[in-house]
């Protein structure tokens, strides 16, 4: 059988009188939630709460939903995602500098409503999206 890899990530979510927003982040041509490696020392959500952190500068999350997740299929190369859900205080932020890379993780940034969200990303990112929204009651 073959071995998964977990990543951990988070649906992150900001509520405007408009309605919800949700933040998409694109890498080369595919637009993803916030998301990366679990390293050894920490749990998925930790890991999730970090990569978030790491790639948007957004620390003001409230994960009003608990510990629920919602998991993507194996993809690549057994790759498996993990996404949790949080609400962000605000949708000031910014695409900080990977010390490793000395640029940005990420090309670009988008709030975007569902639907326009769903448009952008990948079929299997669907699943995740369509469980957050009915989840968050957006």
């Amino acid at each position: 059988m073959k071995q998964t890899t977990l990543s951990a990530g988070v649906v992150v979510l900001h509520r405007t009188a408009g309605g919800c927003r949700y933040l998409l982040l694109r890498s080369y041509q595919y637009w993803d939630f916030p998301k990366g490696m679990v390293e050894a020392d920490e749990t998925p959500l930790e890991a999730a709460r970090r990569e978030v952190c790491e790639e948007t500068s957004l620390t003001a999350l409230d994960f009003l939903w608990g510990e629920a997740f919602r998991e993507t299929l194996p993809y690549g190369r057994g790759k498996v995602a993990r996404y949790y859900v949080a609400l962000a205080r605000t949708d000031a932020m910014e695409l900080p500098v990977n010390p490793e890379l000395g640029r940005p993780e990420h090309d670009e940034f988008h709030w975007l409503g569902y639907r326009g969200a769903r448009a952008l990303l990948a079929p299997r990112l669907l699943p995740v999206i369509d469980w957050a929204h009915a989840l968050t009651g957006c």
